[in-house]
């Protein structure tokens, strides 16, 4: 089995200053390891930041307890990964190679020193990015899924580590590599199976595997945040940066995946600063990685399901008064002075027999390179004729053997920018069907064929197709708000003077603002959405602090 690579040939021997280590040495204490012992290992909170003084580290490979690469982690070079950011956990088993003496700081001191050293912040966070990326071109991962590609819970697994840059080793089930990875543990050979560290998965749900990774964070222990802000989408993102930036203690709770909607697009070609374009996953995960550095913290995939307001008689642990409590999916509440709602919205699904049974194994709502890998050398189907459909058929252009887009109207002017309607029309590779919509979805446990109607003529094909990628209309994710703002009978969220809002991004209700699509009147646009959360942290703040500005 093959563990967990950190980019250690690629990480500098001496790449913090001495003025940096000294501060670090301050806050601080010093721990030895003798040769053997365990430093860290899989599932472990990264709660504190580890500097070698002297020795050498090493990763090992949790069955057998050997090296697993050549290099070593030495004086002037630190452990961890991205992950320490939001308090996640390891994900690979360091022992000492020799006897070590390492300087060994509380990750929550670490984070603030950073913030007030930004040369060595840039630095660190560096060095943590490189890894995570380093790990996820290289495959290697203590996190491992064995199966085929038929296996629905293990396709939904891994689109949902790609989309969050989760690193994942996948097997096929006939393979050397899986047999290697199966011989310790008590499963059957012939069965799909998720692994982490050499041990069996009992429930393979995103959930679980987020539990595991530290994504998922226990929030019982925390104290009231500033803000809370409920949507990881571009404009949660921003809002996010913008709240670290501003001193708030900032937390956002995603449903799914970071990068909402706008994270499955698979290139943004309109973003100013990108004129080769950027893929939406890209953009946001450096946006989270910015705010993570900047102190805000991250949770998912959770659900907010109620939103209640403490009387004044009810004040939360530090006396306060006006706090707002989310009750989560889990049952899990978390205390806030203000919330941000950036849900953004969802495509809708269509109304077709047996489409949950194909939802993850031939249906999906994101186009990614793991969904184009599902598709490789099939056809596909895309429904929906605005611009996220438009940047789906693009990029499955490239990957699948031939892209239908199917639209109720008779063109893509009205509904998709000119540059991807005049690119899809030159595209020998899709094809469009006007006034044509799905009407039967067909196989076992995976997508193998679909019936479709044209609704002029009344005729019914049915085509052979393995990936029918739905991408029409949109639903605002606010039913969590019913009875706490004001929504328009669609479900969007009106905001500023028409409701009472002292803001732009106020709700109808005090502390609550909202930002991007979710927002009624608000242009559908990525860069708009941004722009809306960098901006109302100023009235966030203003709430927070008493009318005060940053």
């Amino acid at each position: 089995m093959e563990t967990l690579a950190i980019d250690i040939e690629a990480t500098p021997r001496t790449p913090l200053e001495p003025e940096h280590v000294k501060a670090i040495r301050k806050i601080a204490n010093t721990r030895r390891y003798a040769k053997g012992d365990i430093v860290l290992k899989p599932g472990q909170p990264m709660d504190e930041f580890i500097y070698v003084e002297s020795g050498e580290i090493e990763v090992l490979n949790p069955l057998t307890g050997q090296r697993s690469l050549q290099y070593t982690i030495g004086a002037g070079q630190f452990l961890g990964e991205i992950a320490f950011l939001n308090g996640g956990t390891c994900t690979a088993t360091f022992g000492s190679a020799c006897d070590c003496e390492v300087l060994v700081a509380p990750r929550r001191e670490m984070l603030d020193l950073m913030a007030r050293i930004p040369e060595m912040s840039d630095l660190i966070v560096t060095v943590f990015a490189g890894r995570r990326r380093r790990v996820l071109e290289d495959g290697k991962s203590d996190l491992v899924l064995i199966g085929t590609e038929e296996d629905r819970e293990l396709r939904i697994l891994e689109s949902f580590a790609a989309r969050n840059r989760i690193p994942v080793a996948k097997f096929d089930l006939s393979s050397t590599e899986a047999d290697d990875a199966l011989s310790g543990v008590n499963l059957p050979a012939d069965q799909p199976a998720a692994l982490f560290a050499g041990k069996a998965l009992m429930e393979k749900t995103p959930r679980a595997v987020a539990r595991l990774l530290g994504l998922d964070l226990s929030l019982a222990h925390e104290q009231t945040f500033d803000t809370v802000i409920v949507g990881g989408g571009p404009g949660g993102i921003a809002a996010a940066v913008y709240a670290g930036a501003e001193g708030l203690r900032g937390l956002v709770i995603e449903n799914e995946v970071i990068g909402g909607q706008a994270g499955s697009s698979s290139r943004i070609e309109n973003y100013m600063g990108f004129p080769t374009g950027i893929s939406g996953g890209d953009l946001c995960w450096r946006g989270q990685i910015q705010a993570m550095r900047l102190g805000t913290q991250f949770i998912m995939p959770r659900a907010v399901e109620k939103v209640t307001k403490l009387s004044e008689e009810d004040p939360d642990v530090n006396g306060e008064t006006g706090i707002w409590d989310l009750l989560l999916d889990d049952g899990e509440c978390v205390r806030t002075r203000s919330i941000i709602v950036a849900t953004g919205v969802q495509y809708r699904r269509l109304p077709i027999d047996r489409l949950e049974v194909f939802e993850g194994a031939g249906v999906y709502y994101a186009a990614t390179d793991i969904e184009a890998r599902f598709c490789r050398g099939k056809e596909t189907i895309i429904v929906g004729g605005g611009n996220s459909a438009g940047q789906a058929a693009m990029f499955l252009a490239r990957q699948t053997k031939h892209v239908h887009i199917l639209i109720r109207q008779d063109n893509l002017h009205e509904t998709m920018s000119a540059y991807l309607s005049s690119r899809i029309k030159q595209d020998p590779n899709i094809t469009v069907h006007p006034y044509t919509e799905v009407c039967e979805l067909h196989g076992d446990e995976t997508l193998a064929e679909v019936s479709v109607k044209n609704n002029s003529s009344g005729e019914v094909t049915k085509m052979d197709v393995h990936g029918l990628f739905i991408m029409i209309g949109s639903a605002p994710n606010t039913g969590w708000l019913d009875g706490v703002v004001e929504l328009n009978d669609k479900g969007f969220v009106p905001t500023g003077e028409a409701v009472g809002g002292k803001s732009d991004y106020e709700t109808s209700t005090t502390g609550i603002y909202a930002v991007g699509d979710v927002r009624l009147g608000s242009v559908k646009r990525v860069a708009s959405s941004v722009g809306e959360g960098s901006v109302v942290i100023s009235h966030v703040w203003q709430h927070v602090n008493g009318g005060e500005t940053p």
